[in-house]
């Protein structure tokens, strides 16, 4: 079982910080989002929010531990040129010494598109560039010389040295919720991290939010893992990942039930039963957390954990999720 958090709204000293106290309790992994703006539910954001270049961050990271693996949940795709993005993160594979985890997705917060005027093709465009990016790389990667000629990215015998440390190629994560991105995720990801479909609206939609239950996370599960055997994959090779937005340690059975209701009463779900049991979320005492996180890696098959930190943590509640709770799944 792997356990990480997603650093997000920091200052990089911060970042620093959290990090290393991360890596010393034992959590496997700290990665970022890449963003221009950090966008909540129907577009809302706080135009003053902390946004720090994503290869940077993980860079900081990187030199500032030893252990954890570091990367992003994930790359826009749309943002870098694919071998721009190989080369970056072949440096930071070598900078953490073999330690990246790279993450890739097609990009969907529209309003970053809108701000920057940087194209921001429809989901089925954006899908069949993902598609031909992560191609791209992984042959950057491994051979001497690429030669790609697809729909939006040539490559004339390129080169790209030194190679990744890690081999056959640094782990990859997908990260999405619709059949499209599942599909690729299938096709060439070590692990899939599995959110709300945000690519065809533009936005993390609350009503795609309301759709993201226990029964639907499974089903999209299995339709990866029916994607994959289809394409001759070894099932073993691929973990599957639940990123938690949110997360509560509570003192009490009843302070749980509250903090479910009103948690449930903001994403607009019409009950608080249901966020205890939602992908998005872990509320509950340390034992009953607990008891839900194993419960998700049964039923689901799930075996890795991120949490995210966008609304903030520090190095005790970091200190209280470990001990308390994940030491213990």
């Amino acid at each position: 079982m792997e356990f990480g958090l997603q650093l997000a709204n920091m200052e990089p000293a911060r970042v620093r910080s959290i990090a290393q106290a991360a890596e010393g309790l034992g959590y496997d992994l700290i990665v970022f989002p890449d963003h221009i703006v950090n966008e909540g539910p129907e577009r809302q954001y706080d135009p003053h929010a902390l946004v720090y270049d994503a290869m940077l961050m993980a860079a900081t990271v990187a030199d500032a531990t030893s252990k954890v693996r570091i990367g992003h949940l994930v790359l826009c795709n749309l943002f870098r040129h694919p071998a721009v993005t190989a080369q970056s993160l072949v440096a930071l594979d070598h900078l953490s010494n073999g330690r990246l985890l790279a993450g890739l997705g097609t990009g969907w917060t529209e309003t970053e598109f809108q701000m920057t005027g940087i194209p921001f093709p429809p989901i089925t465009e954006r899908l069949r560039m993902l598609d031909e990016s992560l191609e791209c790389i992984l042959s950057l990667w491994a051979n001497e010389r690429t030669t790609f000629s697809g729909e939006f990215y040539q490559l004339r015998d390129a080169i790209l040295w030194p190679k990744p440390i890690q081999k056959p190629h640094p782990p990859i994560i997908v990260g999405g919720g619709g059949k499209g991105l599942l599909r690729i995720a299938a096709k060439y990801a070590d692990n899939v991290n599995i959110v709300p479909d945000a690519g065809k609206p533009g936005k993390v939609s609350l009503d795609q939010v309301k759709k993201m239950t226990d029964e639907s996370f499974r089903k999209k599960i299995d339709f990866v893992r029916e994607e994959a055997q289809r394409r001759g994959r070894d099932l073993a090779e691929i973990k599957f990942s639940n990123f938690i937005f949110a997360h509560t340690i509570t003192d009490s059975k009843e302070a749980t039930r509250q903090t479910a209701e009103m948690m449930a009463a903001g994403f607009g779900m019409p009950g608080g039963e249901a966020m205890l049991h939602s992908p998005l979320s872990l509320i509950g005492t340390p034992d009953e957390c607990i008891a839900e996180l194993k419960r998700r890696a049964k039923s689901w098959g799930v075996s890795q954990f991120i949490f995210a930190t966008a609304m903030g943590i520090d190095e005790a509640q970091t200190r209280r999720l470990y001990e308390q709770v994940l030491s213990h799944v």
